[in-house]
């Protein structure tokens, strides 16, 4: 069966979760990659560098964010979400990203890029070490499917 995530479903969603896709669009070309996110208040925070993603969200800031989570073919789901790109330059809303980021639960055997810092899994103090360009998407769309087919399956909740 498949059918729509209510709202709680789409945050809690959002929120178990680290990878996401970012979709974005400038003068006929779309571009979507991989990103390593945390998600607060509404907002998906993400620490990137420069290059043709936040080249293209900086000329047009209009973006898709998706998220899916599988366990297999036939039990899924998938978030789907529209918002706005902000660039979060140097000073306190990049310090407020970067703890956001640093505070996500992350697995044991994850990407140094997604570590953000030497000092990983702790959280240091010198956000100015750390490179790259922060930035916020303000979700202002929602919506979910998913599909759950097998009794001996269910999602964490």
């Amino acid at each position: 069966m498949i059918d729509k995530l209510t709202n709680e479903e789409i945050e809690k969603t959002l929120h178990q979760n680290f990878i996401g896709r970012i979709g974005c669009h400038v003068n006929g070309l779309t571009y979507i990659v991989p990103v390593s996110y945390a998600y607060k208040d509404g907002y998906i925070y993400v620490r990137s560098f420069e290059g043709m993603k936040v080249n293209i969200m900086r000329a047009n800031p209009a973006v898709c964010f998706e998220v899916d989570t599988m366990l297999d073919m036939s039990n899924w789901r998938c978030i789907i979400a529209r918002g706005n790109f902000e660039e979060l330059p140097h000073g306190e809303e990049r310090n407020k990203g970067l703890r956001i980021l640093m505070e996500r639960k992350l697995p044991a055997l994850s990407s140094v890029n997604a570590r953000l810092s030497k000092e990983w899994p702790f959280i240091t103090d010198d956000y100015d070490s750390i490179p790259g360009v922060v930035f916020r998407i303000l979700l202002t769309e929602k919506t979910g499917r998913f599909e759950l087919n097998s009794a001996s399956y269910s999602f964490v909740m």
